[in-house]
């Protein structure tokens, strides 16, 4: 955590939050936003679009971590969660959720860096895991719809798998498209026609 960071702070307690800044100032030149209810978390979020989002709560309810988790939108960016205590069903649904560190017993100022560090790692991993999910997802998609024009292509012409493939790479080539592209315009065409 030495790069400057956008981090915003929910904490209702004035000298609990005095603490959480004067540790995250010793980790580096932050900027630092303080809420001290989580009423207007959602535009603050909006409006700062911080790197990393901070909550401690005393005792959290489930529509608490549902309004938070809104509000802060742990996919787009970490959110560490301190609670003073905590059951299975709250730390499970806070990881499902997206909060990416999800700490019982409470904000201690020493454990803050290596906390958020953790919560700032474990983000970005799971941020790759979902990308690549998606793109694999993607491919699976491009795959079926080039498969089905290549299909759609051999039985039209009467030409072999191979050669049905060459054609769309062909065609893809030439206007500059990608196969899935041209494969796709192909099968929309075709069940315009059928």
């Amino acid at each position: 955590m030495t790069a400057q960071l956008t981090i915003l702070i929910v904490e209702a307690d004035k000298t609990r939050a005095d603490a959480i800044i004067d540790s995250l100032v010793a980790t580096g030149d932050h900027h630092i936003r303080v809420l001290s209810e989580t009423t207007g978390l959602a535009s603050s979020v909006a409006e700062l679009t911080p790197d990393l989002v901070l909550v401690d709560l005393a005792k959290p309810s489930r529509q608490d971590i549902d309004a938070l988790t809104r509000a802060t939108e742990p996919l787009t960016r970490p959110v560490a969660l301190f609670v003073d205590h905590s059951d299975d069903g709250l730390t499970q649904l806070a990881i499902k959720a997206g909060v990416s560190a999800y700490v019982v017993d409470g904000m201690h100022p020493d454990r803050i860096k290596p906390i958020l560090d953790a919560a700032i790692t474990r983000f970005h991993m799971i941020s790759d895991m979902r990308s690549e999910l998606a793109n694999t997802k993607q491919a699976l998609q491009d795959r079926k719809i080039i498969d089905r024009a290549k299909g759609l292509l051999m039985q039209a012409r009467n030409i072999s798998e191979n050669e049905a493939y060459a054609l769309l790479r062909k065609t893809a080539m030439r206007d500059g498209k990608k196969i899935a592209g041209v494969a796709q315009a192909l099968v929309t065409a075709s069940d315009l026609l059928s």
